[in-house]
């Protein structure tokens, strides 16, 4: 299987690009004119938002793993042209040249509400407010009304594998209550989860991804040897941030980093 992949340099792609080569898969990475290439990969050269880029990276590929996205920024109109112009750009070269291919959107658990009455579930009706998750949103509507073949993950507090998340985690929290819990998925379980998608398990379904124990911004905090004020009062919001995989569970993903405490004793933080 040839498998094209965006934001294979981000935080979740080169840790994602490395396990899906050693699955067997031929990886072909669209890159940047000018941007190294990692040894055993080939390079696309080309930009989801440089349309004319695209057609010669899809063409022949058996799926395509979109991880691309903005985000960590004030800017809201490159987060809305990145993540929705750009999936829309990716979208249409999929269509026009390799229409059978799998298409595998990376999402995001921020799309559902805070004052959600359970944990957030994918039948949810979803409408953010914030750029970041109102884009994705946007951008998982254009895949599911494109006639591809198609999957998204939404996927809640990535870690694991050096990636520093965890550590910059103190520095996000703000005044949030210590008692607020956060679903939370290993880098390893990522692997797991597009490697089902690529089989087709997920076919035409919106997947949430998450581990089996989600935890306190307290306990996070805490295990990025940081500290966090207590606090004792009422927490408004108790599913914020917190989403069901049993979808995920029935179609057969199990995780293998089922919590972080794991992930710490095995020293995959």
């Amino acid at each position: 299987m040839t498998i094209l992949i965006t934001g294979a340099t981000g935080l979740v792609g080169q840790r994602l690009t490395p396990r899906l080569r050693a699955a067997g898969h031929d990886c072909r990475l669209l890159l940047r004119p000018g941007k190294p290439c990692p040894e055993g990969f080939e390079a696309a050269r080309g930009d989801i938002l440089a349309p004319a880029t695209l057609a010669q990276a899809v063409r022949g590929v058996s799926a395509v793993v979109h991880l691309a996205a903005v985000f960590r920024t004030r800017d809201t109109d490159l987060i809305w042209k990145s993540n929705l112009e750009g999936t829309r750009n990716l979208i249409a070269a999929v269509q026009a040249h390799a229409p059978h291919a799998r298409f595998i959107l990376s999402s995001t658990s921020h799309v559902y509400a805070a004052d959600t009455p359970h944990p957030g579930r994918e039948s949810d009706p979803v409408e953010p407010k914030h750029a970041y998750p109102a884009s994705k949103v946007a951008a998982e509507t254009a895949l599911r009304e494109s006639g591809l073949t198609w999957s998204i993950l939404r996927f809640p507090f990535v870690y694991g594998d050096g990636d520093g998340h965890l550590e910059t985690l103190p520095g996000h929290v703000g005044d949030w209550h210590p008692a607020q819990r956060m679903s939370t998925v290993h880098h390893r379980d990522i692997a797991t989860a597009v490697s089902l998608a690529l089989e087709g398990r997920f076919d035409g379904r919106v997947v949430n991804i998450t581990d089996e124990a989600p935890l306190s911004v307290f306990e996070l905090v805490s295990l990025s040897g940081a500290t966090m004020e207590p606090k004792a009062g009422p927490l408004a919001n108790p599913w914020y941030l917190h989403v069901d995989g049993s979808l995920a569970r029935s179609l057969s993903f199990t995780p293998t980093v089922r919590t972080v405490h794991q992930a710490r004793q095995e020293g995959l933080l």
